[in-house]
């Protein structure tokens, strides 16, 4: 392999990483749909430790508007339920002793109006990264240019990296566009 060519390959491995990240961005913003994933980012108080909840209990959807958590530990339930209200999800969870429902309201207009200002962010937060990245391997190409590599070489390479670049904006657009629809369904 080319050192361009490892450049190229590694600026689409790090493309690959941002579009992922976007991914699981999304799964924390709430559509009116119950899904496990608005939970990942929460931490509760087990024994002193910030833990991750979904480290702690199964996390399930028995219909599609809510979701059922059932602790490996019933003892650390109370400390849920206050993780999940200080996450400040806008969610109410309530106990019956063994496991913790939460009900999904559905969002107002108002509210799904501003979830899809927060997708907006998360798919240009992601455009910017894979603009740093061709600079990052833009970059590199100005460096092999001075050791071993043609013009003309560099600027069809340089033009392949942008048609990588390219088609991760594409597909970026494509998952923004996707998600702006799913949070604006009623």
């Amino acid at each position: 392999m080319s050192t361009t060519a490892a450049v190229i390959s590694q600026a689409e491995e790090r493309m690959k990483k941002t579009l992922a990240q976007l991914h699981r961005e999304f799964q924390t913003i709430r559509t009116g749909r119950a899904n496990p994933g608005i939970l990942d980012r929460v931490e509760v108080d087990y024994y002193g430790t910030a833990t991750l909840l979904k480290s702690l209990a199964n996390i399930s959807t028995p219909d599609g508007r809510s979701l059922l958590i059932q602790a490996y530990d019933k003892n650390c339930l109370k400390e849920i339920e206050q993780a999940i209200h200080k996450a400040d999800l806008g969610l109410t969870a309530t106990s019956d002793g063994s496991v913790i429902r939460i009900n999904i309201p559905q969002p107002t207009e108002e509210r799904r109006k501003e979830m899809v200002k927060v997708v907006k962010k998360f798919g240009e937060e992601a455009r910017i990264s894979l603009r740093n990245i061709r600079r990052d391997a833009a970059d590199e190409f100005k460096k092999l240019k001075d050791t071993k590599i043609s013009e003309d070489e560099l600027k069809r390479e340089e033009e392949h990296l942008q048609k990588v670049v390219d088609k991760y904006v594409k597909d970026i657009d494509k998952h923004v566009h996707d998600k702006e629809a799913e949070v604006m369904s009623v």
